[in-house]
């Protein structure tokens, strides 16, 4: 990544509906927005729940200066619970969000 270039990277939730998980890089440090799920269904036997592929930041965890959370829909925080101890960032909501959020502590 160049220094003063800005990138967006979606890990999840581009052109879907669920899995929002996206990434925006700056001067080499990363702020992830959102942490979302989505739900199975027909397409989808067996599975109950999915969740984005953070693989990409889990290389780049010393960069990662935290997550975002938009808003409290399932599809924008819901993964939290499965990721977030893999990823260990700060997390950044408002009091309601973060009131849906109960494994993690929230800043804000």
């Amino acid at each position: 990544m160049t220094s003063k270039e800005l990138l967006f990277v979606p890990l999840g939730g581009a052109g879907e509906i669920g899995m929002n998980m996206s990434l925006y890089g700056y001067d080499d440090r990363w702020l992830m927005v959102d942490m979302g799920i989505a739900f199975g269904d027909d397409t989808t036997p067996g599975i109950d729940v999915m969740t984005p592929d953070p693989a990409f930041i889990m290389d780049n965890l010393d960069r990662l200066d935290g997550l975002v959370i938009t808003h409290a829909h399932e599809d924008h925080l819901g993964a939290v619970p499965y990721l977030w101890r893999k990823i260990r960032c700060p997390i950044y909501a408002t009091p309601f969000a973060c009131g849906r959020i109960s494994c993690v502590a929230c800043v804000g």
